[in-house]
């Protein structure tokens, strides 16, 4: 809990006058005393019954890169018996989202934009779900567990993508958000975490409870292994970066791609399955 501008004045008011009741003796002011303590812990109770009970589940985007924002949803329901809550604030890693009012046993959905630092498991640690209901002197707050566990994908750094034929596309540089978009309208699909924010389906979203995104045809060719070793980089991190940005724009163009990790060898694939497999072991690895 903590206070407010308006509930450090209430508090220090409140203190002013007990102590000029007990200098003075005057017997209106201790019933003023007693008024304004009685109204604190009204309202206090108030406020617990309010942030008690608030049930949180978020759903971790299937791709999540490194320094790249990702929608995170979140839904909040009200497992109370009885009683409605209201101005519920939850903040997970420094970003907020707020809901005015949560009825009892019917559950509002909202998302997170959030940003994860490094490659590699993640947990997600506890939510905060806080509320200056009733009156704003005090806010309350409490921590939502959130037994979410995933892999952030190393961050995707753009680089000169080997043509059908083995060889670099002739002078072209592309850029990750262009990526393998580039054929007709294949079907609508839920949002999952690495598409750019241009493909999302904005009026088709607002009528489901997940984001919804456009998927486009692609147009395949032969295999391809990607050699971390041989891949151009400073250190390991910025190979990682180069081979994560291959791996999405040759399997995304329809291109079977393997990998080669040191002794550890995948076999060319084409499915979102296999890409998700690959970026995951980019993701792990030589993290113990």
């Amino acid at each position: 809990m903590r206070l407010t501008k308006g509930g450090g004045l209430y508090v220090a008011s409140t203190l002013l006058l007990g102590v000029s009741a007990v200098n003075t003796g005057n017997n209106l002011l201790f019933l003023i005393v007693a008024a304004m303590l009685s109204f604190m812990a009204v309202t206090g109770v108030l406020g617990w019954l309010n942030i008690r009970g608030i049930v949180l589940s978020v759903r971790l985007p299937d791709e999540v890169y490194a320094g790249t924002e990702t929608l995170l949803p979140v839904v909040a329901e009200n497992g109370k018996r009885f009683l409605p809550s209201f101005l519920i604030r939850v903040t997970l890693m420094g970003n907020s989202t707020s809901f005015t009012l949560l009825e009892r046993k019917r559950p509002q959905n909202a998302a997170l934009l959030l940003s994860f630092r490094e490659r590699g498991p993640l947990k997600l640690p506890d939510a905060t779900v806080s509320s200056p209901f009733p009156v704003n002197f005090f806010v309350r707050a409490t921590a939502v567990h959130l037994p979410v566990e995933g892999t952030v994908f190393p961050a995707p750094r753009p680089m000169l993508v080997p043509a059908a034929g083995g060889k670099p596309d002739a002078g072209e540089a592309v850029s990750a958000a262009a990526s393998g978009y580039d054929g007709e309208l294949a079907k609508i699909s839920d949002y999952r975490g690495g598409e750019p924010l241009k493909l999302i389906h904005w009026r088709l979203s607002a009528k489901h409870e997940v984001f919804k995104v456009k998927e486009l045809t692609a147009t395949a060719a032969e295999p391809l292994f990607i050699d971390l070793d041989a891949v151009p980089g400073r250190d390991l991190e910025e190979r990682l970066s180069y081979g994560t940005f291959l791996v999405n724009r040759l399997a995304r163009s329809g291109r079977p791609v393997g990998l080669k990790l040191g002794e550890r060898v995948v076999p060319p694939g084409t499915t979102r399955s296999h890409r998700l497999k690959l970026l995951t072991e980019l993701a792990l690895y030589g993290k113990g």
